[in-house]
């Protein structure tokens, strides 16, 4: 175009206007994209929600032992920090860790660990360790991370162990897997209900309106914490884990879906007079469909931006019933599930690296909300 424009003698467009031009043809999505590519903080945030989702789904792969295996002789065992460069000053290409060296305090009578130098254990990468099957159905015992096969006594703690000796980095690397699940299929439910109950409201409004509407401020006024301890108190003790993880799914989706029915009646007022939805209607399309097919995909990336901010609040709300025993129990393994070692002060102060679990709930959930702010400005890609 512009060849063609300076052998006529015109003038070609400058960069400036190219870029201006682009914009005007560029379709709703590849503006969302360069919107959200500039929100830097959201872009790295988004990297860091794959990586944990990655991680949640091969946990056994990035887990360098069983989650449930109990070491006698290692109980209470500070982290084991990779290093480089040894206690003589040498660089070593591989990482490495220390042996262990207990030692019994004469006076708490408590086991103390401390880093042998004699003992070097480099790190492996994509090593053998324990035998597992892979999402229950593939044997192999690759790991990401390992001592490998040699090292037959060496023992690898990266982030310490609790009480009964199991491995802290590993069951973080399990809990990942229940803890962000969670978040995904509860904000699911809730999108569904949201979704159905809000659309009905304010597509047809009259009584189905005022109905739905109060039923949502009550549901809203009520206690949240109060009311998922009943809810969750109320499932059977007896439950097997899996059980137990749905009903606990089910509780967090009935009680979640009332913000996204308000944006979605919210953007169905506005949209129903619209001159698109009365063209549909006048051409004999089922209400169903104008939907489905006409009302919905208009704000599509809003609701992407709110199941974005919605599944850091799911994570939090599983993590406070289980830690206070009312969601998830053992042996089932989740962040919240794990962060009931923590309610001991005593147990804190001695081993604070079972805070550890936490951490990753902290990070997730500032993950989750900087991109969830990311998207939020790029539904908007006309904004200011």
């Amino acid at each position: 175009m512009s060849t063609d424009a300076t052998a006529l003698g015109g003038v070609a467009p400058v960069p400036e206007q190219r870029d201006v031009e682009k914009v005007y043809v560029a379709s709703q999505w590849r503006l969302m994209w360069w919107r959200f590519r500039e929100h830097k903080l959201a872009v790295v945030s988004t990297v860091i929600v794959i990586l944990f989702y990655l991680v949640a789904l091969f946990c056994e792969f990035f887990a360098t032992a069983d989650p449930e295996a109990v070491s006698a002789g290692y109980k209470n065992v500070p982290p084991q920090w990779p290093r480089f460069v040894d206690a003589a000053g040498h660089f070593h290409l591989r990482p490495f860790v220390y042996g262990l060296k207990g030692e019994r305090d004469p006076e708490t009578l408590r086991m103390r660990y401390t880093a042998d130098t004699s003992k070097i254990y480099p790190i492996h990468f994509f090593t053998k360790g324990v035998p597992y099957k892979l999402w229950g159905r593939w044997e192999t015992d690759i790991h990401f991370i390992g001592l490998g096969p040699n090292a037959q006594d060496g023992q690898l703690f990266l982030l310490g162990s609790d009480r009964m000796g199991r491995d802290m980095y590993s069951r973080i690397v399990y809990g990942a897997r229940i803890s962000l699940s969670i978040g995904l299929v509860g904000v699911a439910l809730s999108l569904i209900l949201g979704v159905f109950l809000g659309g009905v409201s304010g597509y047809y409004g009259g009584g189905i309106d005022l109905v739905i509407q109060r039923v949502i401020e009550f549901l809203q006024s009520m206690p949240t914490i109060p009311l998922w301890m009943a809810l969750a108190a109320a499932l059977p003790p007896k439950w097997p884990p899996e059980r137990i993880y749905f009903g606990i799914t089910i509780i967090l989706s009935l009680l979640a879906w009332t913000g996204m029915a308000r944006v979605v009646r919210g953007r169905f007022l506005a949209l129903r007079e619209e001159d698109f939805i009365m063209a549909a209607r006048l051409s004999g399309t089922g209400e169903f469909k104008i939907i489905t097919e006409h009302m919905v995909p208009s704000f599509l990336s809003h609701i992407i931006a709110s199941i974005t901010l919605s599944i850091p609040n799911m994570i939090l709300s599983e993590t406070s019933l289980s830690f206070l025993g009312l969601g998830l129990r053992a042996p089932a393994i989740s962040w919240g599930v794990l962060l009931q070692e923590a309610q001991n002060v005593q147990s804190v102060a001695l081993a604070p690296w079972l805070l550890l679990p936490g951490a990753a709930v902290v990070l997730a959930v500032l993950a989750f909300n900087f991109m969830g702010d990311g998207l939020r400005d790029a539904a908007d890609p006309y904004a200011r």
